[in-house]
């Protein structure tokens, strides 16, 4: 038994592995204990983590084949013998004072969760994420669905200014959680096979829905490795426009099983308007070896989805910022050259944000 279990899946990740693990063994609260989920690296990830465990005994290694990050999550969960627990992903690294500040700060006011805020490193700069909010915040019973959990369903009104606000309250790390919340009510990852991306906001969903004491810190605590600033996506996932379907799927059953109103229905169909920008990034990813022809097609494919059509059909550009106004302008009307040249220069619209 210990106070804070920290859960690292590792894919080949030797270059940053070392890292991460200072930064974990390093903790000035030391009841911890880290279980490292080695996902059949081919690297020498295993042999580092290895040598890490030799030196401390707090390092549980468990060795798998590639399962995937959702299914390694799962068995840390299961695994975990701490009172609490912190996701990390191990190609980032947390400052060495994280795990006590968290644990402090869910201890003493007997929450369900806390969360601080990060910084997204690159490769030549850092970028805080920042939050207009007050240092400490704290969401109570109703202020937790309020507040949070319709907003992890998606934007409303103002709140489309800025897309990528929102998504920082999707991610597992940076946070702690309460095991007895995650153990109690079943609280699991779905396999990313299924959906191709956005595990966490769907675990996180769940998890503050069942909530009823949360923290948010306005501190940035968590170093999110954003590597290289010129790749648009990492890589590409097959048959991505029937996940997305799926992944949405989850999120209209989660709002009629709980029997939330309009305000909900209008954030999610806000959510896939937005996701289209997510969609038109793997699409335009340099790992999709097909013609700019056949990504263009695409790309209007993606556009006249029914279920995308009807949700941009209630979208009120008037919220977003001029540059967000234009690219969901060609969106909304299946404008999919002018959207695909966006895409492309995605990197130089976020730094002007």
């Amino acid at each position: 038994m210990c106070e804070v279990s920290i859960i690292v899946p590792i894919y080949n990740v030797e270059k940053y592995l070392n890292r991460c693990l200072d930064s974990l063994v390093n903790q000035t609260f030391k009841d911890i204990e880290i279980i490292a989920l080695n996902n059949g690296s081919t690297d020498s990830s295993l042999d580092i983590l290895k040598d890490y465990a030799s030196n401390d005994n707090r390092i549980t290694i468990i060795d798998n084949e590639n399962l995937g990050v959702s299914k390694a999550r799962n068995i840390g969960i299961d695994k975990a013998s701490g009172k609490y627990i912190v996701f990390v992903d191990s190609d980032d690294w947390i400052d060495t004072n994280m795990i006590e500040v968290l644990y402090s700060n869910i201890t003493k006011n007997n929450c369900d969760l806390v969360m601080c805020t990060y910084v997204r490193e690159f490769d030549d700069h850092s970028k805080e994420k920042i939050f207009n909010l007050s240092d400490v915040n704290l969401y109570v019973d109703d202020e937790v669905k309020e507040q949070l959990l319709r907003k992890l369903i998606g934007p409303v009104g103002k709140e489309l200014a800025n897309p990528e606000y929102l998504d920082a309250l999707g991610t597992v790390w940076a946070k702690m959680y309460k095991t007895s919340l995650l153990k109690n009510n079943n609280l699991k990852f779905v396999d990313l096979s299924e959906i191709g991306s956005g595990e966490d906001t769907l675990f996180n969903v769940y998890a503050f829905n069942e909530a009823d004491r949360v923290i948010l810190l306005n501190k940035p605590m968590y170093h999110y490795w954003r590597g290289n600033t010129n790749s648009i996506t990492s890589r590409y996932i097959p048959n991505f426009i029937e996940k997305r379907r799926k992944f949405f799927s989850y999120f209209r059953n989660f709002i009629d099983a709980n029997d939330f109103g309009d305000e909900y229905k209008v954030a999610l169909n806000n959510r896939i308007c937005t996701s289209v920008l997510g969609m038109g990034l793997l699409e335009c990813s340099k790992s999709n070896d097909i013609s700019i022809g056949r990504k263009m097609k695409n790309i209007k494919a993606i556009l006249k989805e029914d279920y995308i059509e009807e949700a941009y059909r209630g979208l009120e550009l008037k919220h977003f910022s001029i540059h967000w106004r234009v690219f969901y302008f060609f969106n909304k009307y299946k404008l999919s050259i002018p959207s695909y040249l966006m895409i492309n220069g995605i990197e130089v619209l976020r730094k002007a944000l």
